[in-house]
């Protein structure tokens, strides 16, 4: 049952077999400028961020939200973007949408849908590639954003857990306890979720 699978809100799993609830409500805050688009989390995520943010930079580490909360209709936008440029392609429907899945989450899919997910970035690399894993900020992340309550949502070695690519700029929100389990057994949320 979908709700008892959420007595915790925060341990929600979105990915590209478990979509996400319609009844999964929540409020959002912002992380930054307000003229920034796509720059707001959860607000108990949005607060551990900015405390993340703030202790980096004592320790002259600049990390920036690249992307934050993404409403299911955005991502629906974006999915069906990327499924027309593949049908101009010449590809049929099922195709492009099947290509299109592969780089864009399908609507309700997208963990940025629940407003728990970060793309981060830095000065050092603006991009999200996988070379985000060579700066100062994916280093401190790496080292401190578990005391935060954040995780490396997509890490190496497991993509066949995930579904997903390794991804060096994809954090997420779990709360300091979570993440601290996380981060000991060295296991991705899909293993946490299924283990608890």
């Amino acid at each position: 049952e979908a709700s008892a699978m959420l007595a915790d809100p925060l341990m929600i799993l979105v990915n590209h077999t478990n979509q996400m609830p319609e009844n999964y409500t929540f409020e959002t805050a912002e992380c930054g400028s307000k003229t920034a688009v796509n720059k707001t989390l959860q607000t108990v995520a949005c607060n551990a961020f900015l405390e993340l943010q703030k202790a980096a930079a004592a320790e002259n580490v600049t990390v920036w939200m690249q992307s934050g909360y993404r409403s299911v209709s955005y991502q629906t936008n974006l999915y069906e973007k990327k499924t027309n440029y593949y049908k101009q392609q010449g590809y049929d429907d099922a195709k492009a949408k099947e290509m299109a899945a592969a780089i864009v989450n399908p609507p309700g899919c997208s963990e940025h849908n629940c407003g728990l997910a970060a793309d981060l970035n830095s000065p050092e690399h603006t991009d999200l590639t996988e070379d985000f894993e060579n700066t100062e900020a994916f280093r401190w992340l790496s080292a401190h954003a578990v005391e935060y309550g954040f995780i490396l949502r997509y890490p190496k070695g497991k993509e066949k857990v995930t579904g997903y690519d390794y991804e060096s700029w994809h954090f997420r929100y779990v709360g300091k306890e979570a993440a601290k389990e996380i981060w000991q057994e060295g296991c991705c949320l899909e293993e946490y979720v299924t283990q608890n």
